[in-house]
């Protein structure tokens, strides 16, 4: 039986990438050292900064906030909170806010829930059941990342961290360069140029597989919120997550060579795509356009 290649106890698991078998210390070892390597890589803190983490009670974002209070909230000179968002899905958010509520309060974090009724005036339900031009999760995604947005910049946040891990940014390269949309590459983040009315956002898990954060989760005894959204199945993402999977299940570190080809090439798309002229919307949102997103796509409701 395989052992862990640091000190010889039975090992949790095996990275298929690197061949190392490591055992739960050494395994959550890893993972922080890589997480503390990118903060340090990602943001530059002198102190008096205020970093919000988005949090909405699953395995990655929860690991976000675990790790963020941990490597960060010692500093007296920092300060946290964790922002949810309650998109208005019966069945499913009203079972994790009090998951994330409650691992708040052990902490020590202020927890800050905004909805898409209060801000809106329309929950994530009412869009399902409306005739629509896009797919359920394409209003869901605009209407939260708007939602966040707000919620930091009510409370002042310096920077957003997400719970967003390697697979999910995998994912969203490859998809940007399916559709040709080289420009929003330009934008994925993390966020070193700041723009007015934008909270720059983070990315501390980016180097993490999903399976990681699970098992981080799990060995350090997280709880989490591992219910699927209803909605999740409508998702286009879903093709390209099978993609990467079956491409990583081949190929073991074809998510890191993908992340790192897109890091070579970020700065290169950054002098092509400069930060836009930015206006403000009548929501006080920034926007390229007279509306914002989310406004343009609530808006469009009415239209059908």
């Amino acid at each position: 039986m395989a052992s862990c290649d640091r000190c010889g106890k039975r090992p949790v698991i095996l990275i298929r990438y690197s061949g190392a078998h490591l055992c739960g210390d050494h395994f959550c070892d890893f993972v922080e050292k890589r997480v503390k390597h990118e903060i340090r890589r990602q943001i530059d803190l002198k102190g008096g900064e205020r970093i919000a983490v988005a949090v909405s009670g699953g395995k990655d974002s929860t690991v976000a906030l675990h790790l963020a209070n941990k490597i960060l909230g010692a500093r007296r000179d920092l300060d946290l909170c964790a922002i949810t968002v309650d998109e208005g899905i019966i069945g499913y958010r009203e079972s994790s806010i009090p998951i994330v509520a409650k691992y708040c309060r052990s902490i020590g974090v202020e927890h800050i829930v905004v909805s898409f009724e209060d801000m809106f005036g329309i929950t994530m339900d009412e869009i399902a059941k409306r005739d629509r031009s896009l797919a359920t999760c394409s209003y869901c995604g605009v209407l939260r990342r708007a939602a966040i947005n707000r919620a930091a910049k009510g409370w002042h946040a310096s920077y957003l961290a997400t719970g967003l891990n390697l697979d999910d940014t995998a994912q969203s390269i490859l998809m940007n360069f399916s559709r040709g949309d080289v420009e929003r590459l330009a934008r994925l983040g993390p966020h070193k140029r700041v723009q007015k009315g934008l909270v720059p956002r983070i990315q501390p898990l980016r180097t993490i597989p999903e399976s990681e954060t699970t098992l981080f989760a799990l060995v350090n005894g997280l709880k989490f919120h591992d219910l699927e959204c209803p909605y999740a199945p409508e998702a286009l993402r879903n093709t390209y997550r099978s993609v990467v999977a079956q491409l990583e299940d081949k190929c073991p570190g074809t998510r890191h060579s993908i992340l790192k080809s897109y890091d070579e090439i970020l700065p290169t798309l950054e002098r092509i795509y400069p930060s836009a002229k930015l206006r403000s919307c009548s929501c006080g949102e920034p926007t390229m356009s007279k509306k914002c997103k989310a406004c343009e796509l609530v808006d469009s409701l009415d239209d059908y």
